[in-house]
């Protein structure tokens, strides 16, 4: 039985992948594509994901522009780390297929009203702003949710854009606080799982070994995208973030986590953005959140290299 997905992404060259992953997933419905500002600003990330669906062949996937700026604060993104394009490393033409003319938050009210209660899962890969505004605007859809699986936050990696605070969740904290205390359940893929699945060498040459137009690509990806994390945290390869959402749809086993309480901080100009994960059970707070902390990473790469070789 396929389960029904709308992604929400900044793409992003790990963003690109997931949704490669996903678009080569039989078990998996896209019903949309939304695009948030986050990695690059949104005229980029609505553009990037439809690169993305021409590159696999699939235009048939509707592709909308959703929110350009957090819910109260100043866009910071992450051109340091994705390039000025945000998918640097290989050039793409531009896309041919249309942007959808709906607003991205509108879609996704619309289309948890129409499809099935409990049907619809959310697969956000960026900040959580396309997200936290559909719950604000119509808050009789997050009960229709079957469930949230999103990346980001950290804990025991700490921060990746502060010392505290992991990137999609620092650029809109208030729009994870309005998901993370939404009631829906949520499985959150942090930087305490993808630093554990990093893009080494062998792991790019079985991308670019594919012979194909897609494994070339995500071999160029990858390859841009590690240089910095590589850099910064000495590491033999770079953590491939997003796909670990996708992944986590096909074959949950991969993963390893708990369920606990995770608060986000939004207050303190110290640790913003921070994921304050519950991981010993140390208050009487409730559990809202499978948060994820360990994955089979040598399953998880030959998952991804197996289903981009059939694009």
């Amino acid at each position: 039985m396929t389960q029904k997905v709308i992604i929400d992404t900044d793409p992003g060259q790990d963003d690109a992948v997931a949704i490669l992953l996903a678009l080569a997933s039989p078990e998996l419905e896209v019903l949309g594509i939304t695009a948030v500002a986050g990695n690059v600003p949104l005229p980029l990330t609505q553009k990037n994901a439809r690169i993305v669906c021409e590159l696999a062949g699939r235009t048939d996937i509707p592709v909308f522009a959703g929110c350009e700026a957090p819910l109260k604060r100043q866009l910071v993104t992450a051109e340091h780390v994705h390039g000025k394009t945000g998918l640097d490393g290989i050039d793409l033409p531009d896309p041919r297929m249309p942007l959808q003319q709906t607003n991205a938050v509108d879609f996704i009210v619309d289309t948890l009203r129409t499809q099935p209660s409990g049907s619809v899962t959310l697969c956000p890969l960026g900040p959580l702003t396309n997200i936290a505004a559909a719950f604000q605007r119509a808050p009789d859809v997050a009960g229709r949710v079957q469930r949230i699986v999103l990346m980001g936050g950290a804990y025991f990696e700490v921060g990746n854009i502060t010392p505290a605070a992991e990137f999609n969740i620092f650029v809109d904290p208030e729009a994870a606080e309005t998901v993370f205390g939404s009631g829906v359940g949520l499985v959150v893929m942090p930087l305490d799982v993808t630093h554990k699945a990093l893009v080494t060498r062998p792991r790019i040459e079985a991308f670019r070994s594919l012979g194909t137009k897609v494994g070339h690509a995500v071999a160029a990806w990858t390859d841009f995208f590690e240089r910095f994390d590589k850099e910064k945290y000495g590491s033999e390869g770079a953590p491939l973030h997003d796909p670990a959402v996708i992944a986590y749809l096909l074959e949950p086993e991969l993963f390893a986590g708990r369920r606990i309480n995770v608060e986000i901080e939004t207050r303190s100009d110290l640790t913003r953005g921070m994921t304050v994960a519950d991981w010993w059970g140390v208050t009487d707070r409730k559990a809202n959140a499978v948060f994820m902390g360990d994955v089979d990473a040598e399953t998880f790469f030959a998952l991804l290299v197996q289903r981009i070789s059939s694009l």
